[in-house]
């Protein structure tokens, strides 16, 4: 088949920029209030706002002192710590429950799936304020609140969502005649899901990791409800300086969790590039048996 060259006339070029302009005006009409606090967060004075000097790009009118508190203050210690101590421990948790769920889902077995899978998607689907509230009561009858405990099962439970979905469009693509083939030839069905199915939908649960991450990393409401003094994350030491006391090293800690987050949409990325390079392996496999 003869490639095609398309020739567009003045019209449709007009209306392809405009489209662009008007998509590019968008993202930079979202982007601009996160880049703003990447500047702020080196101002030498204490202040929300640029400082004569940074305008005029006086070196003196720049500092990384906000950093250093960062890593020099005890309660922004503790936070740091908090934040990897549950959020590792939930993203551990939801993954695991979060892949068994899918995996049973996926299977025509299953009855009532589309119930069970609504039940297990709601903490996404409800609002937080509720769902925290309904946590705070149901914990104070087993002396959760105010534990690193009870604020893991909480993150634990938002995360498994993410990990379901993730999973389950990962299995979309799954053959399952592999997972026949091998218990066909004497395995265990433990055995087959840990040799043949996890190393295929591997991208899928690192990526529904991930989600879980960012997800407990980046939650505040709970905290607010359920942790203690000893419980305090990243997001509730911010929140909780912009209502004591305001200084730029929340704008310094904001630029630290966007260049996370970055780094995280990049790694995602790149499992999703692998995991279509392995959905397109698979497609291609049957095609060359035959």
């Amino acid at each position: 088949m003869s490639e095609q060259t398309i020739h567009y006339g003045p019209w449709q070029r007009a209306g392809r920029v405009l489209v662009a302009a008007y998509a590019w005006a968008v993202l930079f009409f979202l982007i601009l209030p996160i880049l703003v606090i990447v500047p702020l967060s080196f101002n030498a004075e204490p202040f929300f706002s640029f400082t004569p000097g940074m305008l005029r790009l006086d070196p003196e009118a720049w500092s990384l002192r906000w950093y250093e508190r960062i890593f020099t203050t005890g309660n922004w210690l503790l936070a740091i710590k908090n934040s990897f101590l549950i959020g590792l421990a939930a993203t551990v948790i939801a993954t695991t429950l979060g892949t068994m769920a899918a995996v049973g889902l996926v299977s025509d077995a299953m009855p009532q799936r589309r119930l069970i899978t609504a039940i297990l998607l709601s903490p996404m689907i409800v609002p937080l304020i509720i769902v925290a509230a309904g946590m705070f009561f149901f914990y104070t009858r087993f002396n959760l609140v105010a534990t690193h405990t009870g604020l893991i099962i909480a993150h634990a439970a938002l995360g498994v969502p993410f990990v379901i979905l993730t999973v389950t469009a990962t299995l979309a693509g799954f053959d399952q005649s592999l997972y026949r083939a091998g218990l066909s030839l004497g395995a265990s069905p433990f055995k087959v899901f840990r040799d043949v199915v996890i190393p295929i939908i591997r991208p899928g649960v690192a990526s529904g990791a991930l989600f879980a991450f960012v997800t407990s990393f980046d939650e505040v409401v709970l905290v607010l409800f359920l942790a203690g003094p000893e419980q305090r994350t990243i997001p509730r030491e911010m929140f909780a300086g912009l209502r004591e006391q305001i200084n730029p090293t929340i704008l310094a800690v904001a630029t630290l969790l966007i260049l996370l987050s970055l780094a995280l949409l990049f790694t995602l990325e790149m499992l999703r590039r692998r995991t279509e390079r392995i959905r397109t392996a698979a497609t291609a496999a049957p095609e060359h048996t035959t």
